[in-house]
């Protein structure tokens, strides 16, 4: 018989790059995602059960947490080899670590205070420090993980203090903290002694970036389309409640087709031709991507709201849920689309002005009419964009023809 080959892994622990070819997210990356999924509905479920101002605080400091500990490693793994049997054993500890911080989500800001800020805080020192051991052939990369891993610590501090806090105040400590580590990439994690890191040093490869973060936008809207699905099954399908779940349906179709018809493809090739990727990641993924993902989930909170009561007055946080989640979408990939392309685009400042203006009817409207008219607004933009993108690509083709 004949002799069976099988494929070995590779030695190298960092990430091979070949000029001109870009680095496909490997199913161990999509495997590692799961986790997230389990913790965005988390942060949905969190909210929808303390839907007051008190609780969106508290919500965004967890989904800032949780972005932070997912966007460093999809960083990671831009270096990272996730074939490397070393790397895949970080992940799993990381997977496991999230998980555990995600199952703490609801009691963050009680019980399970302390699982959370043990958990997130390993994970982000952890996976750090195994980078500067990776890169220890590469001064000028492990400096930088070294100055990352410092800030870690820092903010580690300001973590189990807040545990020690309770109510506002551990939740002003924790966002104090999360304020620290989001000003880390701005300030190139600059120490005493050790100086500070340059962005431009930062070199990643674009399109990988560009692609793991479209793959988190496809989680939370799956997310949105799993609460929809989940809460449609188990009610009564008057004609309210139908209409509340088209036009959720409806919205989560709008916001994909905004972000992925057109612009995901063109942001990927233009940081995978930038001439400083570092930059553009962290601005235009690192950060902005960040209010795109709140919009989404902001608006899976509005939906199963409308869901459970589609009918009658709404009421006014109600309201701004419906309306607020869209909002933030749009301004987030019109944020995008500036740091990405660098022009104005219209169609997004219009739909957040109609859906603040919308804002006027939730004293007329039903919750689901509410939300009927948010999904029509979305709709509308996105095809007010794709008209705009078609007639750009065609005149990009004639240029080039």
């Amino acid at each position: 018989m004949p002799e069976e080959h099988h494929p070995q892994r590779p030695r190298e622990i960092l990430r091979p790059r070949i000029a001109g070819e870009h680095s496909r997210v490997s199913n161990f990356e999509l495997f590692f995602d799961l986790v997230f999924v389990f913790a965005i509905t988390q942060l949905s479920h969190s909210l929808a059960g303390h839907l007051s101002l008190e609780g969106a605080l508290q919500t965004l400091v967890l989904l800032l947490a949780v972005w932070w500990a997912w966007m460093y490693t999809a960083w990671a793994t831009n270096w990272l080899n996730p074939e490397h049997v070393s790397v895949r054993l970080l992940l799993i500890a990381v997977m496991l670590g999230g998980l555990i911080m995600s199952a703490a989500i609801p009691q963050a800001f009680d019980g399970r205070g302390l699982a959370f800020a043990v958990t997130y805080v390993a994970i982000q020192v952890g996976r750090t420090v195994f980078l500067a051991w990776a890169t220890r052939a590469d001064a000028l990369r492990r400096l930088t993980f070294l100055r990352i891993a410092a800030w870690f610590a820092v903010s580690s501090i300001l973590w189990f203090a807040g545990v020690a806090a309770e109510g506002e105040l551990r939740l002003v400590i924790w966002s104090a903290a999360l304020a620290f580590e989001y000003l880390g990439p701005s300030a190139g994690y600059w120490l005493p002694v050790l100086g500070r890191s340059m962005a431009s040093e930062w070199t990643i490869e674009g399109a990988h970036l560009a692609e793991r973060c479209g793959l988190f936008i496809i989680i939370a809207l799956g997310e949105s389309l799993l609460i929809t699905g989940a809460t449609f099954s188990g009610l009564s399908w008057s004609s309210a409640v139908v209409a509340a779940m088209l036009a959720s349906f409806g919205a989560a179709v709008a916001m994909w087709w905004i972000y992925f018809d057109v612009t995901a493809e063109l942001g990927a090739e233009r940081i995978a031709h930038a001439e400083n990727p570092g930059v553009l990641g962290r601005s235009a993924y690192t950060y902005i991507h960040l209010p795109i993902v709140a919009g989404i989930i902001l608006t899976a909170v509005g939906d199963e709201a409308v869901l459970a009561h589609p009918t009658g007055e709404t009421a006014g946080r109600v309201a701004l849920v419906i309306l607020g989640g869209p909002a933030l979408f749009l301004l987030g990939h019109w944020l995008f689309k500036k740091a990405v392309f660098g022009r104005f685009v219209i169609p997004h400042v219009a739909g957040m002005l109609a859906l603040g203006a919308a804002l006027g009817l939730y004293g007329v409207l039903t919750p689901a009419a509410l939300s009927v008219v948010a999904t029509a607004i979305l709709a509308a933009v996105a095809v007010w964009i794709w008209m705009l993108e078609r007639d750009e690509l065609a005149a990009e083709a004639a240029a080039h023809g």
